[in-house]
């Protein structure tokens, strides 16, 4: 929160706006980095695991 107020100049609100990936765009942090982004693998693994279960109209 200080980062983004402090050393971004955000308002408050603007601040809780944003996404956590847009805040690390905006701090200059990696997204790429350890932690990153979803690969489809993974993506996959979660959606076997965890099917959409059917719904009745």
């Amino acid at each position: 929160m200080r980062a983004g107020i402090a050393g971004l100049g955000l308002k408050p609100a603007e601040f809780w706006a944003l996404t956590p990936a847009e805040l690390a765009l905006m701090l200059g942090i990696d997204p790429g980095g350890a932690g990153g982004g979803m690969s489809r693998a993974r993506l996959d693994e979660l959606a076997a695991r965890f099917p959409d279960a059917a719904r009745d109209n």
